[in-house]
Order: structure tokens, then C-alpha cells, then sequence
């Protein structure tokens, strides 16, 4: 399977098209989810900001979604950050919202206090994730 292509600049791109205060919580949210580790990439995919685990993996189908960490929506200056295979994460920090049959889990952010408030949460539900992956 081909892997996803780290496309900083697309998502730059992209945040330079919001208003300028959400523009700046969705950097930061970006810039706190790259940070977590040097295995994460980015682009765009399925329209928004899509983050991935870059490393060589065993071979698996596409519609698994194994490789894909975060989508980050951007709704009307809500940030939704959404785990595509997050049922995967034993969340014990309770960041992770919803209980959806595809396996999906949600975190969203309107503010940048709950960027803060939230950001080791976050990190750490990343990492537990990223230890799970099928390498």
C-alpha cells in the first residue's frame, strides 16, 4: 500500500483561510499534535487537516483507516478533532467524546484555555495510539 505524502504546506494553507483568532487555535492544536512525535505527518485529506502515523507499517485494508490519527473539522470556530479508529485508545483521561459504531472518537476545542487545559490529555491519548500501531 502506498503511504500517505506529508503535505505541510497544504495545511498551512488551509489555516491561512480561517479568521485570523481561529486560525491561530487551530495552529496551535496542529502544532501540539505534530509535537507529540516525529511519526506524525500531515495533509489534507477528506477536506481538512488530516495527521498520520508515517512509519512503515504491516500491510493492512484501506478502508481500516489504520495509518490515520486525527481529522481536524473546522466548524463554525470549532475545532473537531476526530480519531477515526479512537475505540482502538484505552482513554483513561476521558478527553475522547462519543461512542460511535465505526469505532470513531471525537475531542473538540473552541477556546484556546481548553487548548491548554486539554493539551496533555490530548498527547498522551496520541501516544497510546501511536503504540498501538501495527508496525
Amino acid at each position: 500500500m502506498a503511504k500517505d505524502i506529508n503535505d505541510p504546506q497544504s495545511v498551512t494553507s488551509f489555516i491561512n483561510k480561517l479568521d485570523p483568532p481561529f486560525a491561530q487555535l487551530v495552529e496551535t492544536i496542529r502544532q501540539l499534535i505534530l509535537s507529540t512525535s516525529p511519526d506524525i505527518a500531515e495533509q489534507i485529506k477528506w477536506n481538512s487537516p488530516s495527521f498520520f502515523y508515517s512509519g512503515d507499517m504491516k500491510p493492512f485494508a484501506p478502508k481500516e483507516y489504520k495509518r490515520d490519527i486525527i481529522v481536524l473539522n473546522t466548524r463554525k470556530n470549532v475545532a473537531l478533532l476526530i480519531f477515526p479508529t479512537g475505540a482502538i485508545i484505552n482513554d483513561t483521561t476521558g478527553i475522547l467524546e462519543g461512542n460511535y459504531t465505526d469505532g470513531r472518537r471525537m475531542v473538540t476545542f473552541k477556546t484556546m484555555d481548553e487548548v491548554k487545559t486539554k493539551a496533555d490529555d490530548l498527547q498522551k491519548v496520541i501516544r497510546q495510539w501511536l503504540a498501538l500501531v501495527d508496525k
